[in-house]
């Protein structure tokens, strides 16, 4: 009995220690030795998930023309519907085949197969047009995508409702978390993981009928202090954007490159071959 009782102090101490590091970039240190945790029980190899090659992943937010409105910086998050659409069926010419975040997590920790020339496909925000405009050309083109959910904006006019999601879903698409209201990752605490993590995963999964395992951090932004919290509710994986992995913990520091409003397509098959 004394020794089980030391084994599980011993186990919990384990999946507690987090490095103390305040350096955000310098995530190269003595723990990057020690594997990540993707449940706060089993061990994974992280020196061999740094390994492997990385697949593209792209992020995308609206899929709309650009107004008169819009700002030079803001345009990066914008592409307009033509481009869009070039730029999916220059990526399905190319031979690239899709994936989902369940294909990626397997070959990352086990060394799974993929198609050739796999993708991701993600979109960030709820925005009505990802639905409208974005989910059907994909379909032209037998891409499936992921789909990261800010559930404040479910039903708000220009967003998506519960009914479009469970659509995507059912469809074969992934659902995943974007916080509830895209409060930054870095500045949570106390009861905001309720609020921005336990509350946005239960509505999805109700909406859906299916667990919610994958997120996207708002902004891209995260620290390594509060990856223990998405462990611990048992997220598989999380998605950033264009900075260096984490290491010590590469499953949660997943990168993404935007899929810029002002590249064609030439641009865009460039950054993908070059950035992964």
């Amino acid at each position: 009995m004394l020794k089980s009782l030391a084994l599980v102090i011993l186990v919990s101490g384990i999946v507690a220690c987090q490095s103390n590091s305040t350096d955000k970039a310098a995530v190269v240190s003595q723990s990057a030795a020690k594997p990540a945790v993707s449940t706060g029980i089993t061990p994974l190899d992280t020196a061999a998930i740094m390994r492997r090659k990385q697949i593209p992943v792209l992020c995308y937010h609206q899929i709309r023309d650009w107004r008169s409105t819009d700002s030079k910086s803001a345009k990066d998050d914008i592409v307009q519907i033509a481009a869009f659409k070039e730029h999916i069926k220059m990526l399905a010419d190319q031979g690239y085949h899709s994936i989902l975040p369940d294909q990626l997590y397997d070959y990352l920790t086990t060394g799974a197969p993929l198609p050739s020339k796999p993708i991701m496909f993600t979109f960030d925000d709820t925005d009505l047009d990802q639905f409208t405009i974005a989910a059907p050309e994909l379909k032209k083109y037998n891409f499936k995508a992921v789909y990261f959910i800010m559930t404040v904006s479910i039903g708000r006019p220009h967003y998506m409702t519960k009914a479009q999601i469970k659509q995507l879903s059912d469809e074969g698409n992934i659902i995943g978390s974007h916080t509830w209201d895209h409060h930054p990752f870095t500045k949570l605490s106390g009861k905001d993981w309720e609020i921005q993590l336990d509350k946005p995963t239960k509505k999805l999964e109700e909406i859906t009928g299916k667990p919610i395992k994958y997120f996207a951090y708002p902004f891209g932004l995260w620290n390594k202090e509060g990856l223990p919290e998405l462990h611990k509710r048992g997220f598989k994986a999380a998605f950033q954007l264009s900075t260096k992995r984490y290491p010590t913990d590469p499953l949660m520091t997943i990168r993404r490159i935007i899929d810029s409003g002002h590249w064609n397509s030439k641009n865009l098959l460039s950054n993908v071959q070059r950035d992964f």
